[in-house]
């Protein structure tokens, strides 16, 4: 295993370090499409009429209770991120607040790793998958490691997080279902290719996208397998999940939507272009970009495209939108940060960085924080894009911003995490 070496001292503000190169997710050989497997008695008179009613509406509440979808711990709810995006719908809005001005709180470095998943924060932990074959967990407050769980390969997956569990794929792809209070394995499952999408759940399931072209619903409570949807070529997005329905955006070219209940195709719209970006969901709209430099808003209840953006330089988009009621905002491999007007896709700013931008943005209050290619993290006015804060990090960022509890935690291709925030007196 590789040993952690010390928290190093802040960076300078300015500082531009090269980071090693990394490369990029993207859409890159078809793979041959895997079969899928098509998948009260009788009131009484009286006072006994009344208490049977009584009783029979107590029974009816606890049976409905116990039908209903099972739900994260309410700490979990209130302020945390959970999965890829921050929520079941793949939003990329934080619930938590910034300070104005966020400083480094910690930042620690790992000897020969690199982060290109993006990290997960539930109850003061950060959940931090890595390169190096680690996935780690570590306290929120100090950044001190807490456990690590090793694999041989190494983690583009981002973490997610249920109940008592913290589920990752790996690059061998294997699925991972680790506890959080020990960093012991309770099972994995194995599909037949990398994974690098993060999972997302279901009523008692979790749900993993793998290169192998598969969507798997599987057992949370022991891995088992529920159902698996496959298309006709690799699927790196995570997937996106909305009341019973779920989105993918594959690198077939196109969009489909999935009953979640039984596991077959509702519906698919050819997008023209292959894409592993995780589609938002919005309301009976949802957004995601392709290889093609478009951005597209679909309405996914007839399903219809709305309309569709394309970038000036015609760039591919690797970035997952972020999305609010009035805008859609998502980097490109133009090196500009993109904001759209969400009812039509006009365009509302931009902004340009030095480098290529596959980070994720993430939404927190009136701004929008992501990484660059150029070792930066941004903070913008989110009504302007105009810049308000930056932090110079050095190496390059693939990872995506994690909003939680105040903290904002992005890991680099330097094997640098770092978590911002208001240090306390």
């Amino acid at each position: 295993m590789m040993q952690r070496s010390s928290v190093r001292k802040s960076a300078a503000w300015k500082l531009i370090v090269s980071g090693r190169s990394v490369r990029p997710l993207a859409c890159w050989h078809a793979r041959p499409a895997v079969s899928r497997p098509r998948c009260g008695a009788a009131p009484a008179a009286s006072l006994l009429w009344l208490a049977g009613v009584v009783l029979f509406l107590a029974l009816g509440l606890e049976t409905t209770a116990a039908a209903e979808p099972k739900a994260a711990p309410e700490s979990s709810q209130r302020d945390a991120w959970p999965v890829f995006r921050g929520d079941a719908a793949s939003t990329g809005v934080a619930r938590s607040e910034l300070a104005e001005l966020p400083e480094l709180l910690w930042q620690q470095t790992f000897a020969d790793s690199a982060f290109e998943a993006t990290a997960a924060i539930v109850d003061g932990r950060v959940y931090a998958p890595s390169l190096d074959g680690n996935l780690y967990a570590l306290n929120l407050a100090t950044g001190e490691v807490v456990w690590k769980y090793f694999v041989e390969l190494g983690f583009k997956s981002p973490a997610a997080v249920r109940d008592d569990l913290v589920f990752v794929g790996d690059v061998d792809g294997r699925v991972h279902a680790v506890e959080i209070a020990t960093g012991h394995k309770r099972w994995s499952f194995e599909t037949n290719a990398e994974i690098n999408a993060g999972a997302s759940f279901f009523q008692d399931s979790v749900l993993v996208a793998s290169q192998d072209g598969g969507l798997y619903r599987l057992k949370i409570a022991d891995g088992s397998q529920v159902w698996k949807y496959t298309i006709d070529n690799m699927l790196q997005c995570s997937p996106s999940v909305a009341g019973d329905r779920c989105f993918l955006a594959g690198c077939d070219g196109k969009l489909h939507i999935v009953d979640l209940h039984t596991g077959s195709a509702v519906a698919t719209l050819d997008i023209q272009d292959a894409t592993n970006v995780t589609p938002a969901v919005r309301g009976g709209r949802v957004y995601f970009g392709t290889q093609g430099a478009r951005m597209f808003a679909v309405d996914w209840r007839e399903p219809k495209v709305v309309w569709t953006h394309r970038t000036e330089r015609a760039s591919p988009i690797q970035s997952s939108p972020a999305v609010t009621e009035s805008l859609v905002i998502f980097g490109s491999r133009d090196r500009s940060l993109h904001a759209l007007t969400a009812s039509d896709g006009s365009e509302a700013w931009t902004f340009a960085t030095r480098s290529p931008i596959d980070s994720s943005p993430v939404v927190v209050g009136e701004r929008v924080y992501f990484g660059g290619g150029d070792g930066r993290i941004y903070g913008l006015n989110l009504r302007t894009g105009s810049e308000e804060w930056r932090y110079e990090a050095g190496g390059r960022f693939l990872a995506s911003p994690a909003v939680a509890q105040r903290c904002l935690v992005i890991g680099n291709d330097a094997g640098t995490l770092f978590c911002f925030g208001e240090r306390q007196p």
